[in-house]
């Protein structure tokens, strides 16, 4: 663990602020957010809270030089440098059955309170003045509302909610690996596996327990997204396809739509802007299954997907002469 000596004096270093300009943005930080709402891919409308440009500088600060250095279960693979969905799914491919739990309102159930009882516990801070700084550069609040809690939109959030669930993915790991469960958890999706599905039959019912028996963080499960399949169905994790043949896929469909995009470039029927987006979706394909962007360059040629790759570039340079 670390202990920061002055969070005062290491963000007016960091930033370069004057101490009143500090004091000045935390004192209204947590309601220095823009709010807006965006439609979810499954249906249904998702909060944003964007926070102004001089909260997120004090944000980052902490994230870069107090989270980035707090310990995250090695369960937890989202937000993280060096990991990807893919990390998420792989520990499944040797099971045969799997057990998808979703938290509900993930990020605004971790609240101001779990941050400072976290902060106390590990010594993180010299003073409760510091602490209470950084609850409210961390923290929003929504209008008429009491509570400070986790902002969607906020440069900090992410790497907090791994910090924060660190015990929690301790316990539920401890709790199910007796069963022979692998659990590993993105974000707000858990996932469970087992070589049967007799092993994941008291599974639910333990997370239940253990989460009404924790006073922090206060998380429940959304039942609507509980999914239990084995090998006799597609089983997916995170997106992607676990395989008959233990390995971690882009599916069928997803690998279909990249065939007939790669095609339409071909056949010159892509904008500028979709050829950038089908280098994405490629780099993502790469990342992912690499061996299906060789048999594509096998069927398509290396020197279209060469081309492919540059579209980006190819944006950017229309971009920047529209601009002049």
């Amino acid at each position: 663990m670390i202990r920061v000596p002055s969070l005062l004096d290491l963000l007016i270093l960091e930033t370069g602020l004057g101490e009143r300009d500090v004091r000045a943005i935390a004192a209204t930080a947590p309601i220095r957010y823009k709010t807006y709402e965006i439609e979810k891919r499954n249906g249904g409308k998702r909060l944003i809270s964007q926070p102004a440009r001089e909260l997120k500088a004090l944000q980052r600060v902490i994230v870069n030089e107090v989270l980035d250095k707090l310990p995250v279960h090695p369960a937890a693979t989202a937000y993280r440098p060096s990991l990807s969905i893919k990390d998420n799914a792989k520990p499944h491919t040797v099971s045969g059955a799997i057990l998808k739990l979703d938290f509900k309102d993930f990020f605004p159930s971790l609240r101001e309170v779990d941050w400072e009882s976290y902060c106390k516990q590990h010594n993180i801070f010299e003073t409760p003045e510091d602490i209470h700084l950084s609850s409210r550069i961390l923290f929003h609040r929504k209008k008429t509302a009491s509570t400070l809690r986790l902002a969607i939109g906020a440069p900090s959030s992410p790497t907090l909610s791994n910090v924060l669930m660190f015990e929690l993915d301790t316990h539920i790991s401890k709790l199910v690996a007796s069963d022979g469960i692998t659990y590993t958890r993105y974000a707000d999706d858990m996932t469970f596996s087992a070589p049967r599905a007799w092993n994941l039959v008291g599974t639910l019912r333990k997370v239940r327990k253990l989460l009404r028996d924790t006073a922090s963080p206060r998380l429940q499960l959304n039942t609507d997204k509980t999914v239990l399949v084995t090998k006799k169905y597609r089983r997916v994790v995170t997106g992607l396809v676990i395989s008959d043949d233990q390995r971690v896929s882009l599916g069928h469909e997803r690998k279909r739509l990249l065939r007939a995009a790669v095609y339409r470039f071909i056949q010159g029927k892509l904008s500028i802007r979709e050829q950038a987006r089908l280098a994405g979706n490629l780099a993502f394909a790469y990342s992912i299954e690499p061996e299906f962007i060789q048999r594509l360059e096998d069927r398509y040629g290396t020197s279209t997907i060469t081309d492919i790759k540059r579209a980006p570039r190819l944006l950017q340079s229309s971009g920047d002469n529209q601009n002049r």
